[in-house]
């Protein structure tokens, strides 16, 4: 009876340490299952580099622009662009100048998803822009041989001006679809580029003259449509790590 409540006990003590070493592992494992990696949340400033490489190219124009973003989910941010451009357009025979600044607001989505701690992008955005500029007709020659039958030269005819003329004040207003990439170089340094689609939704002519270029927007098409590039270096300041 004795040999029998000994081997009893020595089975009991067996299963009793195998269940704790096999709850001890799993603990172990689920521990190692639980890791999580933390990026950076904050405010990201930077420069489009594009503008001032531009205009050492092109010495009709000259721009700068500051952007930004802030993210605020996973997957979302809060982002925006601050500008002023010069751009002098020459048509065949027409010079004229547009210069103002400008603003675009909008969110970007990033549609990429990080390994671990990175925190690169490919992402979708949505602008809101403004534009305020002035405007100014340096030198025209009147077509007076365009214009379909019935329909009226697309410039008056009027002798040739070469006195500036000049408008103030004048507004522009327009949507944008953004497709982008930035990647992070160096720890919290990003190098970016974007390509965009514009729609104008309303922009101020010169009196008697159709603006060509609006600063921010790029050259206006007669589909009151734009394309635009840009090629950023940006640093993100982490205010908390998630």
């Amino acid at each position: 009876m004795y040999k029998y409540f000994i081997s009893l006990c020595f089975i009991f003590v067996f299963v009793n340490g195998y269940s704790q070493q096999t709850t001890s592992k799993e603990k172990s494992e689920e521990k190692k299952d639980t890791v999580t990696y933390k990026t950076g949340y904050g405010l990201r400033l930077g420069i489009d580099i594009s503008k001032p490489g531009l205009a050492i190219i092109d010495k009709s124009y000259s721009g700068l622009e500051l952007v930004g973003d802030y993210r605020i989910s996973e997957k979302w941010y809060v982002a925006a662009e601050l500008g002023h451009e010069e751009e002098i357009t020459f048509e065949d025979f027409t010079s004229s100048t547009s210069k103002g600044n400008y603003i675009r607001l909008g969110a970007n989505y990033n549609a990429y998803e990080n390994w671990l701690d990175m925190n690169n992008e490919i992402y979708v955005g949505m602008r809101y822009g403004f534009a305020m500029f002035d405007h100014t007709l340096n030198s025209y020659t009147p077509n007076v041989s365009s214009g379909s039958e019935g329909t009226p030269p697309y410039f008056p005819s009027n002798p040739s001006i070469q006195t500036p003329i000049t408008d103030t004040g004048l507004t522009a207003h327009w949507t944008e679809l953004q497709l982008g990439i930035k990647a992070e170089t160096f720890k919290n340094l990003f190098v970016g580029f974007s390509f965009s689609y514009k729609i104008m939704l309303s922009v101020d002519d010169q009196k008697g003259f159709k603006t060509l270029y609006t600063p921010g927007f790029n050259r206006v098409f007669e589909s009151n449509t734009g394309f635009g590039f840009n090629y950023t270096i940006s640093y993100l300041i982490p205010f908390v790590n998630k």
